[in-house]
């Protein structure tokens, strides 16, 4: 029986070959594929993300992070691309779930099929991984992010909760996901 390839886009032949050698160690391969990744992302996650703009970069963060955290579970047989697509969309489904946004879980996400894409399991070292990140950040910076992106608290929840403004909550966010993603390229 052969098994079928997927035909490779030049994306993908581009990032494949990086990400082969990011994961057998490779530092300068895996910042390069996540820089190769951030700009995917950005573009597929901002024709999703129309009425959330502010929320973009946020959430390319923690998509990379996440990525970070899940590269263990990397399928060889699938493509790199697909693999961190359907990572970015399990992230953006968790982002619309957070602010309400159930009407939005009924666009279109891609041309690939439910079938199609892979599974994304979290891997038992991944918490491990994020508690050992995580503790590199300033406390205030960890707690935003545990309560918001963590726990999925709204803003406003987070802010009522901890008597923090909404606006020093979504700073402490973006500063600690963009010191996180920092993290992440230096250990990659």
């Amino acid at each position: 029986m052969t098994t079928h390839t997927p035909p490779m886009d030049d994306f993908e032949t581009k990032l494949r070959p990086l990400w082969v050698r990011a994961q057998a160690g490779d530092e300068a391969a895996y910042r390069e594929a996540l820089s190769c990744l951030a700009d995917r992302l950005r573009g597929f996650l901002r024709r999703r993300m129309q009425s959330l703009p502010d929320e973009l970069e946020d959430l390319v963060q923690e998509t990379l992070l996440a990525i970070h955290l899940q590269r263990g579970s990397y399928d060889a047989a699938v493509p790199v691309s697909r693999w961190a697509l359907a990572i970015a969309r399990h992230k953006l489904i968790d982002l619309w779930r957070r602010r309400g946004r159930r009407e939005a879980l009924h666009e279109p996400f891609d041309e690939l099929a439910e079938r199609d894409q892979p599974a994304v399991h979290e891997e038992p070292t991944a918490q491990r991984d994020l508690t050992t990140l995580l503790a590199e950040l300033p406390q205030a910076q960890q707690h935003a992010i545990s309560l918001i992106k963590l726990e999925g608290l709204s803003i406003a929840e987070a802010s009522q909760r901890t008597g923090i403004s909404a606006s020093a909550l979504k700073v402490q966010v973006h500063r600690g996901l963009k010191r996180l993603a920092e993290l992440v390229r230096r250990t990659g």
